[in-house]
């Protein structure tokens, strides 16, 4: 059991899942994380990945956070959890993934679920320095996702992970692109699919024409993962995609210790995913599914990060132990 903050209760008039997915697009509130330096972190390919660097404290890991869908450094979640960990002493690199707004001009082409060898590869590159006290990483919706595809991979234990945590990410890809294109969810579909299919254009001079002529004409997630992401991914399609890139074929072969937390009333993961994965494969990773929150939300009445914030601190100071009691202060 993780020993962390009380139970959510959201924020008023934050009150439903909803409200507390759509206020990270509303509100652009989050405080300012601080100075940091632009890192360019190569991939085997000639890519590379843009990420913010901000310096901590030498006896504390770094917090490596990952952003979701459509998302980067500057998504209002991304910022708000860098001055969190940075308010607790810690160095924090906000990374970019490939084909992400900052990582655009030495990218050709994009991230997807499985991707996580970019994450690998990505901070491989970092110095010494920086991560001679090991590395938290933090990965939100769909970057969560690619974060456990890394975490499985067996390069991962080269590298000084100490702890892990998901927030609101997709563990069975394929409900949740069912939801997301549920009649309930008609508003936030035609939302994403557009950001989707703007972030392919502005790769356009990289993509293939078929591949770049069916994103432009895609008209659902769906049709957008199995015509442009999966083969330029090398998958067969979307269902070849969904099936491979889900946590169950890689959950025992994850080494870190990771929590996976997510939201009763996310209205686009369902919790269902959460209870329908078989957990006690792995006890290194472990699920956490709050009573709300909505999408990468967690609002509440603290106005210390939000409640998936502290709940991730809790755990990580669980995971590292008293020498890190300062972690979650």
């Amino acid at each position: 059991m993780i020993s962390g903050p009380p139970p959510f209760r959201p924020r008023p008039p934050w009150l439903t899942g909803d409200l507390q997915t759509v206020r990270n697009t509303l509100f652009r509130d989050a405080p300012d994380p601080g100075p940091f330096a632009r890192l360019w972190l190569p991939l085997p390919d000639g890519d590379a990945l843009a990420a913010a660097l901000h310096e901590g404290r030498d006896d504390r890991p770094l917090v490596v956070l990952i952003h979701g869908l459509c998302g980067c450094e500057d998504s209002q979640y991304m910022r708000r959890t860098a001055a969190f960990w940075r308010a607790r002493g810690h160095g924090v690199l906000r990374l970019n993934l490939r084909g992400s707004a900052p990582s655009r001009p030495r990218s050709r082409r994009q991230y997807h679920a499985g991707a996580g060898d970019d994450i690998l590869h990505a901070l491989a590159g970092l110095e010494s320095r920086t991560i001679r006290s090991g590395i938290v990483l933090v990965g939100f919706s769909l970057g969560g996702t690619q974060l456990l595809n890394a975490l499985a991979r067996p390069e991962a234990r080269d590298l000084p992970f100490r702890a892990a945590a998901t927030v609101c990410s997709p563990v069975l890809l394929a409900p949740v692109a069912r939801r997301v294109m549920a009649r309930r969810n008609a508003l936030y579909h035609a939302w994403l699919l557009a950001l989707m299919k703007r972030e392919a254009e502005a790769l356009a001079a990289h993509i293939p024409p078929d591949l770049l002529a069916a994103a432009r004409a895609a008209r659902t997630v769906y049709a957008f993962d199995d015509g442009y992401v999966a083969p330029m991914a090398g998958y067969a399609g979307a269902d070849d995609y969904y099936d491979r890139c889900g946590l169950p074929p890689r959950l025992t072969a994850i080494a870190t210790p990771t929590l996976c937390l997510t939201a009763v009333d996310d209205p686009w993961v369902p919790a269902e995913t959460y209870r329908a994965i078989a957990w006690d494969a792995n006890p290194r990773v472990r699920p956490l599914v709050a009573a709300g929150g909505g999408h990468v939300g967690f609002h509440d009445s603290v106005r210390d990060g939000t409640w998936a914030d502290r709940a991730i601190a809790a755990w990580v100071q669980e995971v590292l132990g008293d020498s890190t009691a300062a972690i979650a202060a």
